[in-house]
């Protein structure tokens, strides 16, 4: 399954994961989800578990380029590019994609409205359509302070297990995929989610919740729509293609 160390990279595949985390990182800084330096996304090398591609640090994200990004080994190391590394991007994003097969992207944010959710007791509640068509995706990490110690790596995949998408308690949010495209599609779903929560609960008036069978109803539903064998939302396939049309036109640049 992982290319030898010593076996060469698809170069062209190489430079298309490049492409997909540099519109990612410009992705970002459009939707308002940066954090002026902080946060990282993630790639893996094609056709390798033991090296991956990350933004670097000091970089605005509007800023990022195919050229700009930096691949680095599991020990942290950069092996490729000229820059200095996010240390919890390297322990989040390291043990991610060492050991969770599905994620070949990793997008981790600190947004307003994910971390306003992650703070609360209830989390991601089941009030919109909306967060219906994530919730059944969603595990949870408590926080245990800024993600520098190495040990909580094991806690982190124990917490994700078989979930694309992470809600890092009093942090952020996180979401894995097979590609960039379902990544994003799946980050952006649950920053709407949380968003949408938020304006409801800012009403000040008694809210809605729907009946369990209902709940239960939507959730298979949101799973038959957006799964890996969706029939006209395929994992994010045509959401990416769309993405990278609107970046064409408004924050062109990331493919150099």
């Amino acid at each position: 399954m992982n290319a030898p160390a010593d076996q060469a990279v698809d170069q062209a595949a190489l430079h298309q994961a490049r492409v997909d985390l540099a519109a990612a990182c410009r992705l970002v800084a459009l939707f308002g989800w940066t954090d002026l330096l902080a946060t990282h996304l993630s790639i893996r090398v094609p056709g390798r578990h033991d090296r991956y591609l990350i933004n670097p640090l000091g970089v605005l994200f509007e800023e990022v380029t195919a050229s700009s990004i930096l691949e680095v080994d599991l020990d942290g190391q950069v092996v490729a590019g000229d820059g200095d590394l996010n240390p919890a991007g390297i322990v989040i994003h390291g043990a991610i994609h060492a050991n969770v097969e599905h994620a070949a992207a990793v997008v981790h944010l600190h947004s307003r409205d994910g971390v306003a959710v992650s703070c609360q007791e209830g989390g991601l509640l089941p009030l919109t359509q909306m967060a219906l068509m994530v919730l059944g995706d969603v595990a949870y990490h408590d926080f245990q302070g800024v993600v520098l110690d190495e040990a909580e790596r094991d806690s982190i995949l124990a917490d994700v297990g078989d979930k694309p998408i992470l809600i890092l308690r009093n942090h952020g949010t996180l979401a894995v995929g097979r590609n960039m495209g379902e990544a994003f599609a799946r980050i952006w779903r649950l920053e709407r989610a949380c968003r949408f929560q938020l304006a409801a609960q800012s009403a000040g008036v008694p809210l809605r919740t729907p009946s369990p069978e209902v709940i239960e109803r939507t959730l298979e539903q949101g799973r038959q729509i957006y799964g890996t064998q969706a029939s006209f939302f395929p994992s994010g396939k045509r959401e990416w293609a769309a993405l990278l049309r609107r970046l064409d036109r408004e924050l062109p640049g990331y493919r150099n």
